[in-house]
């Protein structure tokens, strides 16, 4: 039985935790941005081992991600129990603005959206308090006009959420902890023991970022920080730091126990070139009260590699396993894909699916991976400093310029494909690096002429940040296209964005892709970590 929290308890691009307790179990819910399915739902019943049950976004019809980028889409949901419902709140930045849904269990199905009108800025919350009232928490541009960028406030009203309208006037309650606070956002509201506490973020999302509180007797009266805040950052360490751009939290009782998820990056690299591939992952953290104020992690005042369910900071034992594990092979025998896999704005069924030759998963060529349109992509998420990822696929190549095959994506500007595209009459393996502007060709090779049909197995292995490229009939007899290829291109410190890097398969169609004369099958894939480091 597992006896300590390990982090990141979700490892990779998990950003913007958000964290209930219903019928004894636990639930959390992340950003996704533009992938699709959207909002990851994850369950525990001891805030150790953790599963993904659903997604909350998880049909076309509940939100229209067109002409997204990936960085776009969904930011910072909130989940919270009530009365029997599961609640969701979230921002879909540059179509329909803040909204909720409702479920009956958090595995779904979840309703459609339900917008907020006049609900101006970015991440929601709610907050239920004890008197029937129900609030809505968000942040917003200063009222009066922004002073400098970045001069937001955290503001209230009250909601009826039968309706999605909110109630009365609102009112600005908190501009950060510190002066000329930048970006507070991710504001949590609680009342305990009498006493209503606000969690934020402040600092932007990168390596200023910060958790703060503040607290009031009503939710309506001036509110006053702690005088040491913030409560958890690592911004005073530095660029060496392990851990960093730690935020966004939010907290939860278990078992007599209070803990607090966040957000927080893990550098990795050679020479000072450390940078975050990742993203921004979910970590858990200890909190004990002192005075009535919450103190975090408090025998280090850090985010530690593994905590006793005493809330003590431990070290990881070699049995101790990962919180969150996913399959390392997926075989696609099964109709519908499993929740862990993304596409970007939409997944149309009729350009990827496990249906139409069962075994395998079919994506027909659509538009490039660099467009904002209809791109066929299945991706899942990096989650180690080193791994392989592989994939068996058969090409059937119709036009000229039809490619497809493994990609390591960051962006649309940044990302690596290991690819075969049809040439006239020749068949040519490729390596495309992607890095802000044209696309280069870093190496390929001739594969085959006179035909538009082949079965190759590809892979990607990575060392840190480096990169190697190989192929071959069989994972037994594997050849390398390129190797030593620099993966830092694929961080968020170099693409910039809020998303961390996935790995999946592509199609691109070399002509009118709404034809679907060209398309890939996928036979499997496999992602495995090839180390357990918890920091570089």
């Amino acid at each position: 039985m597992a006896t300590r929290i390990i982090n990141p308890i979700l490892p990779g691009f998990y950003p913007d935790p958000s964290m209930c307790e219903a019928d004894g179990y636990f639930y959390l819910v992340c950003s996704s941005f533009s992938y699709v399915p959207g909002l990851p739902v994850f369950k525990s019943k001891n805030l150790v081992a953790w599963e993904q049950i659903g997604n909350v976004i998880d049909r076309p019809e509940q939100l229209d991600f067109t002409g997204a980028g990936v960085s776009r889409g969904l930011f910072a949901p909130t989940i919270r129990f009530h009365e029997g419902k599961f609640y969701c709140i979230c921002t879909q930045v540059d179509k329909l603005g803040n909204f909720f849904v409702i479920a009956d269990k958090p595995e779904g199905p979840w309703s459609n959206p339900i917008p907020i009108e006049g609900a101006e800025g970015i991440d929601p919350s709610l907050f239920f308090d004890d008197d029937g009232t129900t609030w809505y928490i968000g942040t917003r541009p200063a009222p009066e006009g922004p002073k400098y960028n970045g001069n937001w406030e955290i503001w209230i009203q009250k909601i009826d959420l039968e309706t999605g309208k909110l109630l009365g006037e609102s009112k600005g309650i908190w501009r950060g902890a510190l002066r000329d606070c930048v970006w507070p956002e991710g504001p949590h509201i609680y009342k305990i023991n009498g006493m209503y506490y606000l969690i934020h973020a402040e600092g932007g999302t990168g390596p200023d970022h910060a958790v703060c509180v503040a607290r009031c007797e009503t939710i309506d009266g001036e509110w006053k920080g702690k005088p040491s805040n913030p409560i958890l950052t690592h911004r005073h360490l530095g660029s060496r730091a392990g851990i960093r751009n730690v935020g966004h939290a939010d907290l939860v009782w278990c078992d007599g126990r209070w803990w607090m998820c966040c957000l927080a990056s893990r550098p990795y690299g050679e020479n000072g070139n450390r940078v975050c591939n990742m993203g921004r992952e979910t970590f858990l953290v200890p909190v004990i009260w002192e005075e009535g104020w919450p103190v975090v992690s408090w025998e280090t005042g850090k985010i530690e590699e593994a905590y006793s369910l005493s809330g003590h900071a431990v070290k990881r034992d070699i049995e101790d396993s990962n919180a969150t594990a996913f399959p390392a092979v997926d075989d696609f025998n099964t109709d519908d894909l499993a929740s862990y896999w993304l596409s970007l704005r939409k997944r149309d069924p009729a350009y990827i699916n496990c249906k139409e030759n069962s075994g395998v998963l079919r994506l027909y060529g659509a538009e490039p991976v660099s467009s904002d349109g209809n791109v066929s992509m299945v991706v899942r998420r990096q989650t180690g400093f080193s791994f392989e990822a592989s994939c068996k696929a058969d090409f059937h190549f119709d036009e000229n310029e039809d490619t497809a095959g493994i990609i390591c994506f960051q962006n649309e500007k940044y990302n690596y494909r290991l690819q075969l595209t049809l040439k006239g009459k020749i068949i040519i393996l490729q390596l495309v690096r992607a890095a802000g502007g044209d696309d280069e060709i870093l190496a390929e090779e001739v594969m085959t002429g006179g035909r538009k049909n082949v079965q190759i197995v590809l892979r990607v292995v990575a060392e840190h940040q480096k990169l190697s490229f190989e192929y071959g009939p069989d994972e037994r007899n594997m050849m390398i296209l390129a190797e030593n290829i620099d993966a830092s291109i694929l961080s968020t410190d170099v693409a910039g964005g809020f998303v961390g890097t996935v790995v999946g398969m592509f199609a691109v169609a070399g002509g009118d892709w709404t034809q679907k004369k060209f398309f890939t099958d996928f036979d499997w894939f496999r992602y495995e970590n090839s180390g357990r480091e918890w920091i570089c």
